[in-house]
């Protein structure tokens, strides 16, 4: 198990549930807008919260923007350190730096010795696209070593500091260099793994490569906090993280939806079902995780064959006929219903479903 450390009231590590994070794409320096995304992104399920501060300006935003926001906020940094020390007077949680672009170890130090100061966490992170000249050039080129070695080197030069509240990321857009270099990071260290794809495209491309990458390091046991990086609105990213924490079993609340691809015994327009139902069932979903309710699985199945069992299994489903569907809640039939009735008598039953 990995060690525990605290990004403002979000525990990130030592068995702590995984937790998700997205960054602003707004400019820093203009606090209402970054303030609206923020909100956004808090409502969508964002836990932990990102801002890029690249400059001063945007580093004095920072601290007015974390006197409105309620939820932890993280600084990323790169070349000055002196946007961190003043992320760090400004009130930030967490502070995200890659110690080789920072500069040398006295300036790296000054960093390490305020967060140690305000006792906030220090995310080292390494990206495939900025990998130092000496390891590229021992590897021959970017490596699952090559990023493991340099996160591992820097996660030790912070440790020979004396501080040991660190987050360890190391991202690539590759997804199998991607795995193999977080499996030699995971085996090497018990700091708490920040995962991701980086750059993984856009919101259709990104979403494959982001759900098979992070979800093979999920089901792997790697892995304390995640974000989805996808070209667009990062409110995207947080629900597809939702989605994937869900699939692995690693978030219990929501809606499972089991629907079968069709073939030519369907006599429904059993795509059509799905869609409605996956669509409609959003907000059922929403409420029953604010009020904590477990996930429940709704099977929406399209023929004789699979369907009867398929929907008797799921807690609540349906299996299809000719213009008609047979209905369970919990195993047992409820009713048979017209076709365009489905829809309709399934979200009921969803619902409702702890009624007795």
């Amino acid at each position: 198990m990995t060690k525990k450390v605290y990004c403002g009231n979000v525990a990130i590590g030592g068995g702590a549930p995984v937790s998700i994070q997205s960054m602003t794409n707004t400019d820093t320096r203009n606090v209402s807008a970054t303030l609206d995304q923020i909100s956004r992104l808090q409502e969508a399920g964002c836990q932990i919260v990102r801002l890029a501060v690249p400059d001063l300006e945007a580093a004095e935003a920072f601290g007015r923007i974390k006197k409105a926001a309620k939820v932890p906020l993280v600084a990323d940094i790169h070349f000055d350190y002196r946007l961190a020390l003043e992320s760090i007077r400004q009130g930030a949680d967490k502070i995200r730096i890659n110690p080789g672009n920072i500069g040398d170890r006295d300036r790296v130090l000054q960093v390490v010795r305020a967060a140690a100061e305000r006792q906030i966490p220090i995310r080292i992170g390494v990206n495939s696209g900025s990998l130092e000249k000496d390891l590229l050039e021992k590897y021959q080129g970017v490596s699952a070593q090559g990023l493991a070695d340099s996160a591992l080197r820097n996660v030790r030069m912070v440790e020979e500091m004396g501080f040991d509240d660190i987050v360890v990321s190391l991202k690539a857009s590759n997804v199998r260099l991607n795995q193999d270099a977080h499996q030699l990071v995971a085996a090497s260290t018990d700091h708490p793994l920040h995962i991701g794809i980086t750059e993984s495209g856009t919101v259709t491309s990104g979403r494959i490569k982001s759900a098979i990458g992070i979800g093979a390091l999920l089901l792997a046991g790697i892995g304390d906090t995640m974000r989805v990086s996808l070209t667009g609105d990062p409110v995207s990213e947080v629900l597809l993280a939702k989605e994937i924490l869900q699939v692995v079993g690693l978030r219990g609340s929501g809606i499972n939806l089991v629907s079968c691809p069709t073939c030519g015994r369907t006599q429904v327009d059993l795509e059509k079902i799905a869609r409605e139902v996956e669509e409609k069932s959003k907000r059922i979903a929403l409420d029953r995780e604010e009020k904590g309710l477990p996930s429940l699985t709704v099977a929406v199945m399209g023929c004789a064959v699979n369907g009867p069992g398929e929907a008797r299994s799921a807690d609540v489903g349906v299996a299809c006929g000719t213009g008609k569907g047979v209905l369970f809640k919990r195993g047992e039939i409820i009713k048979t219903v017209s076709e365009e009735d489905i829809v309709a008598e399934l979200l009921k039953a969803v619902e409702h479903y702890e009624d007795l």
